[in-house]
């Protein structure tokens, strides 16, 4: 792959957990540190990243794919400083992972990189084969779950088949709406208990790390922004939420 910008997947296990809003406010948290960011919305099914920014897009990905329009047309300035590549509508013949998709998303993040800082795949949730190479053209992944049941069996079911399929020794958990202090090190600590017992060491001795990357905090101000489409960011930059979203970027970049 060509050399540039840090490639990090944004994914979850379920969908409804918050994995857009995570990705387009870390991106403005990036963009705010001074870091060229690109967010590619590879969530080519069910795409509302163009929802989550109150953007109307006249070009997407879509018309990269059925070559329509160049790259450069498609890259769009979001709010926050960053750049965008939305999906759009029009892409769910693309939501099947077929040897032209897989050739065209490796072939666009090959584009992009040396261009950013830093590029931002948001993926689909679950384990369907778009989502898994999605994840699969990133260096780095961080798996967004909220401390509900079913979010964390469906994380759970995410990372073993990462740790598994794509070898990842090493991913990022945020844990977001967390309740309290603190819950996300005590989810973040019983996932990774489990994981150990069922992955275990891989050839070579290398034991399988989930790192807890940030913890948004519950947090009315979110719903404010959301319903309103704005970045969180923007809206509320001393909100708690706001604050755990900064200290993830600060995490990244350190």
């Amino acid at each position: 792959m060509t050399e540039g910008a840090r490639t990090l997947a944004v994914t979850s296990g379920k969908g409804g957990v918050g994995k857009t809003f995570v990705t387009a406010n870390l991106a403005c948290a990036l963009a705010a540190r001074g870091e060229r960011v690109l967010v590619l919305d590879a969530d080519l099914g069910l795409a509302n990243l163009d929802v989550v920014l109150n953007l109307h897009p006249k070009l997407t990905l879509h018309d990269v794919f059925t070559e329509k329009c160049t790259l450069e047309q498609a890259i769009l300035p979001a709010p926050g400083g960053f750049s965008v590549l939305l999906a759009g509508s029009g892409m769910v013949e693309y939501s099947r992972l077929t040897p032209e998709v897989r050739d065209k998303l490796l072939k666009i993040v090959d584009q992009v990189k040396p261009r950013y800082d830093w590029v931002l795949i948001d993926t689909g949730a679950g384990i369907s084969d778009v989502v898994l190479y999605a994840v699969s053209l990133a260096t780095e992944v961080l798996v967004v779950a909220t401390p509900e049941p079913t979010s964390l069996t469906d994380a759970y079911a995410t990372i073993k088949v990462l740790a598994t399929q794509q070898q990842r020794r090493r991913l990022g958990l945020v844990l977001n709406q967390a309740n309290r202090p603190g819950e996300g090190k005590a989810v973040c600590g019983q996932l990774q208990a489990v994981l150990a017992r069922f992955i275990g060491t891989a050839p070579g001795g290398h034991s399988f790390n989930l790192d807890l990357m940030g913890e948004v905090r519950n947090d009315p101000a979110v719903r404010q922004a959301v319903l309103r489409r704005e970045l969180l960011l923007e809206k509320s930059p001393g909100s708690d939420a706001a604050q755990g979203l900064k200290a993830l970027a600060n995490r990244l970049l350190s």
